[in-house]
């Protein structure tokens, strides 16, 4: 299978009004992500495709690095979806000063998974 190429965003760039698509693991999702962003892990794309949010222009694909929103985002372009990977993640997005929310109740934070990594989709 030829390898997708899928354009690459500068988190600087993206608004904080954008459909973000976040394939990290649920704990990662928790402790820290941008305002709206859907969460569907890489390991789970697959099976819940149908989940994925449809958007008049590119989906944003995220995760901590940009390793798996890579993945996720070539596996998606697969599927006929136009999609965009957010360079460096979730760790360049708090970098850069822009807005985390938490689900756990403390400060936003970028941590690493607590489970292995997941397989491709």
């Amino acid at each position: 299978m030829a390898e997708t190429q899928i354009p690459q965003v500068d988190v600087r760039t993206v608004s904080e009004n954008a459909v973000i698509l976040d394939v990290r693991e649920p704990n990662e999702f928790a402790a820290g992500h941008t305002p709206g962003a859907v969460s569907i892990p890489l390991g789970e794309l697959r099976d819940r495709l149908a989940e994925v949010p449809s958007v008049d222009g590119p989906l944003h694909v995220i995760c901590k690095v940009g390793g798996r929103s890579q993945v996720a985002a070539e596996f998606l372009a697969e599927h006929g979806i136009e999609v965009v990977n957010i360079t460096g993640g979730t760790g360049a997005w708090y970098e850069a000063g822009k807005t985390l929310v938490s689900e756990t109740g403390e400060a936003p934070a970028v941590v690493p998974p607590t489970t292995p990594p997941p397989p491709r989709p």
